[in-house]
């Protein structure tokens, strides 16, 4: 596991902090391969029930490290390599991103992957990639339009200049924006009360609303339909159905 990217269990919840802050949290391929495996840990542990994603020190992340694109041998090469946004969006438990300053480029697109963003007032938020001569790849286009809508992601796309964190506030591209000292904190607390939840019954919610994203509507309704007939089959369900009437907190097991 790479220092350059920290994983610490707070209870039911999994922070990660990309631990690069000399470089704006600049993402390695070394950095790529520690946020897989940590993917990988918390999908398949019990006692993560969510994850906050942050960085040390003044970003986020900038997003891939510049001076290591040359590497790659080929176009091909680089298309095929194995990426930090990737790696991410096979994490099935829920993920708050706890946006503590810049969220460029990549760094904006792993943020954009998150199920949550909260942001301090000291962030900002920039498509830079078309400065340099390039695109995002890791789903920037599609991940904007859906948040903020074209006309908002056109400005971004197509500009690449920052936006601060009141207008993505306003534009819908984070839920929160508090001050910087309370950002972990309020991250922690509302990953806290996700962990609390239903695992099972949280992990389908994220599903159902990447179905709502990507399915017709009348697919999306069907599919929520069928995993509210899984929920409703756990321990879990029968569980909160008996702490209602026993006027009780319900202890949820995972099953």
């Amino acid at each position: 596991m790479s220092d350059e990217v920290l994983f610490e269990q707070r209870g039911q919840v999994g922070v990660i902090t990309l631990n690069r802050p000399a470089k704006l949290n600049a993402v390695t391929a070394e950095m790529s391969d520690a946020l897989v495996e940590l993917a990988r840990h918390c999908n398949e542990s019990d006692e993560v029930r969510a994850v906050v994603l942050t960085g040390a020190g003044r970003a986020f992340s900038a997003g891939s490290d510049i001076r290591e694109l040359d590497k790659y041998p080929t176009p091909w090469a680089f298309r095929n390599r194995a990426d930090y946004c990737d790696s991410l969006k096979v994490l099935r438990k829920p993920v708050v991103a706890a946006v503590n300053g810049f969220a460029l480029g990549g760094g904006l697109e792993t943020a954009l992957i998150c199920d949550i963003r909260l942001a301090s007032t000291t962030a900002s938020f920039a498509a830079a990639e078309v400065k340099l001569g390039w695109i995002g790849g890791g789903g920037m286009s599609a991940l904007l339009t859906h948040s903020i809508g074209p006309g908002n992601a056109a400005l971004m796309l197509m500009t690449g200049d920052p936006i601060d964190a009141l207008r993505a506030l306003s534009w819908g591209l984070v839920s929160e924006v508090v001050e910087p000292d309370a950002l972990l904190p309020r991250a922690l607390e509302l990953a806290g009360t996700i962990a609390s939840r239903a695992p099972i019954a949280v992990e389908t919610a994220k599903a159902n609303v990447a179905a709502a994203l990507n399915l017709p509507l009348d697919q999306a309704v069907a599919y929520e339909r069928d995993l509210q007939t899984v929920c409703f089959a756990t321990n879990d369900a029968a569980e909160g159905r008996a702490a209602f009437a026993e006027k009780r907190v319900p202890r949820f097991t995972r099953s």
